[in-house]
């Protein structure tokens, strides 16, 4: 089995010795070439080589961030990015890059990937179930290596201005993508992006989100229109991300094996917002109520369009302000060894 193991040399809880004994492990059960990655869309340009030169696994050390690039690279091996908009009426599976092994697999033609967690959050890793330590994660994957274990994943992907990018486990529009952004500008300042620094910003930043204008409108195919929203999370499964070891559950029926969940929010005020918050940190398996609430599951696709730009992130990664942007569910897109 040939592999390629792609390496974030920044990711925040590794070290050198660390990634040493990982790579060494790795390396005694495949023919395994090691990459750094060193710029950003390095590990999507990495995995579309791996795949252009036939290799059966990619894996992963590093964050969510690098695993995104690495699942855009392998999804559209021409330039990491994902393929043009599908026009409409095409079926979701149908919107990836088709080149499956002609039984409505499309994840059987390309590489399996490994993820072996070294970020601060971690979310695809830890929703595939396995450890958020990288060397007891890495046990589990040398487990399914083993038994021959993969578990085929549906991808989220998002559409807008004649581009489009897929993600693992979530998208946002609003504030939470606001927090996203203030919190990469940390980053760039050379601070490190911990659980602790998410919630200080998410907490900060409140005060400055504008809580009175809200600017989003959803449409999609056989859902009714909702108007008034000022922030919409969608995900691809659940947990959405975790505070430390606590899960938190906005749209816990969200799943790989299904479409996309949505939950979006029409009042920001603290009277909303607070028994969200404590219901989406205590409880695992019911929806938030609330008639402030505009709720999807298990969606093929729909659009959220805005009246003013707003902040746009996917899987953690900031993208700018968008006016609108159309997702999609791709099912049986990805074989992870897990």
């Amino acid at each position: 089995m040939r592999a390629m193991l792609l390496v974030n040399p920044k990711a925040t809880t590794t070290n050198a010795r660390t990634r040493n004994v990982l790579i060494r492990a790795l390396g005694a059960t495949m023919e395994l070439t090691v990459e750094e990655t060193g710029y950003r869309g390095h590990a999507a340009a990495l995995a579309a080589t791996a795949r252009a030169k036939g290799y059966d696994v990619v894996a992963v050390l590093g964050g969510d961030g690098t695993i995104n690039e690495t699942v855009n690279g392998l999804l559209n091996p021409v330039n990491g990015v994902a393929a043009q908009p599908s026009a409409p009426g095409r079926s979701a599976s149908s919107a990836s890059d088709g080149d499956g092994d002609g039984d409505g697999d499309p994840s059987a033609g390309r590489p399996a990937v490994i993820v072996i967690p070294g970020g601060s959050a971690n979310v695809f890793a830890r929703g595939l179930g396995l450890p958020n330590d990288p060397v007891e994660a890495l046990g589990a994957v040398l487990e399914a290596l083993r038994e021959g274990r993969r578990r085929t994943v549906g991808l989220g992907q998002a559409l807008w201005d004649h581009e489009s990018r897929y993600f693992t486990f979530c998208a946002g529009l609003g504030y939470d993508a606001e927090v996203v952004r203030a919190v990469e500008g940390l980053r760039g300042a050379g601070r490190k992006a911990t659980p602790a620094r998410y919630v200080n910003t998410a907490l900060r930043h409140y005060v400055a989100t504008d809580k009175r204008r809200p600017a989003m409108t959803l449409t999609g195919p056989g859902i009714p229109t909702a108007a008034g929203i000022f922030m919409a999370i969608v995900s691809n499964t659940s947990p959405w991300t975790y505070v430390g070891t606590r899960p938190v559950r906005p749209t816990p029926w969200a799943s790989f094996e299904t479409g996309l969940d949505m939950l979006g929010l029409q009042r920001m005020g603290l009277t909303s917002l607070m028994p969200l918050i404590q219901h989406i940190l205590t409880e695992s398996d019911a929806l938030p109520s609330g008639r402030h609430l505009v709720q999807l599951h298990d969606e093929p696709e729909f659009t959220l369009t805005a009246d003013r730009p707003v902040a746009f992130e996917l899987d953690g990664d900031y993208l700018g302000e968008r006016e609108s942007v159309t997702f999609r569910s791709i099912p049986n897109a990805l074989q992870v060894l897990v």
